[in-house]
């Protein structure tokens, strides 16, 4: 029972990191229309930019968090305007030569700027410890995890679901014509949610360091994993990448408690077969 007990809590907490680096991606891909594959490169210039906060700068753990979440937006803005903007509607073979080139320069610059060595994130007091259950202790970060995924689901769903924002962005995704003679600036649009997915890549990239360590070629390492759970959930879809991550963290984790020599192939085998039941993924909509 102890073993089925953390199994089930490092597979919802590594399942929560998954889904808040990837709704960002997700939302780019089904909404924007965006094949990003720059996006696990902004999730690890949060997380170095945490490191060198709490580090060099002796910030504490949330401000840290903050800092890194502000600068990559503030880093991201200007690729927006001058490299992404002149993307949007080109074919996905443009998107994913110019995206996977950013992902090698931004590579490049951080192994220059911070040197080619792991980097980590010293946790708040309030996050280390364990919280005691009476029949079991859950590692309180695991718990903080948890709570950040189920906190950017309801407010990402609320956003793109409820608010004129969210429909504002749909209508300039389905006619960007349209929505401009409408008055609704397409543009703005379009930048405010490559911030929106930027940010929530840097912290998930900071708060999930302890399950996805930041390291030099993180961006590159954690690429597919970031685009097969875009896949699986189907793109654009907020419970259908929740589900997906759930999922394929408890396949994943499952996996390597019980049989460690077989690496990914568990996960990778579960993708294989839920693409081939769903193409369009769990929740995919229909072009």
């Amino acid at each position: 029972m102890q073993t089925i007990f953390s199994i089930a809590v490092d597979a919802l907490a590594y399942g929560m990191v998954l889904f808040v680096i990837s709704i960002g991606l997700s939302v780019t891909m089904g909404l924007m229309r965006v094949v990003n594959l720059a996006h696990g490169a902004f999730a690890m210039i949060g997380g170095y930019i945490a490191s060198y906060a709490a580090h060099d700068l002796g910030l504490g753990y949330a401000v840290a968090v903050v800092a890194a979440v502000v600068a990559t937006i503030i880093i991201a803005i200007p690729l927006e305007r001058f490299l992404y903007r002149q993307i949007y509607g080109a074919p996905e073979l443009t998107q994913v030569l110019m995206t996977i080139g950013i992902t090698f320069c931004v590579i490049g610059i951080a192994n220059y700027a911070m040197g080619p060595t792991l980097k980590t994130i010293p946790l708040a007091a309030a996050l280390q410890g364990s919280a005691d259950l009476g029949f079991r202790t859950i590692p309180v970060h695991r718990l903080f995890v948890i709570l950040c995924g189920l906190v950017v689901a309801v407010s990402l769903w609320f956003a793109i679901d409820r608010t004129s924002f969210g429909v504002k962005l749909r209508a300039s995704v389905d006619d960007a014509a349209m929505a401009a003679a409408l008055g609704v600036r397409t543009e703005i649009i379009y930048a405010v949610s490559f911030a929106v997915a930027v940010g929530l890549a840097a912290f998930g990239g900071v708060v999930g360091a302890e399950l996805l360590p930041v390291e030099p070629y993180y961006a590159l390492r954690y690429m597919v994993t970031f685009l097969v759970v875009v896949s699986v959930g189907g793109a654009g879809s907020i419970p259908g990448a929740l589900i997906a991550c759930l999922l394929l963290g408890a396949i994943d984790t499952t996996g390597r408690y019980l049989m460690p020599e077989f690496g990914e192939f568990f996960f990778y085998l579960a993708v294989i077969a839920i693409i081939c039941i769903f193409p369009r993924g769990l929740a995919g909509r229909a072009k």
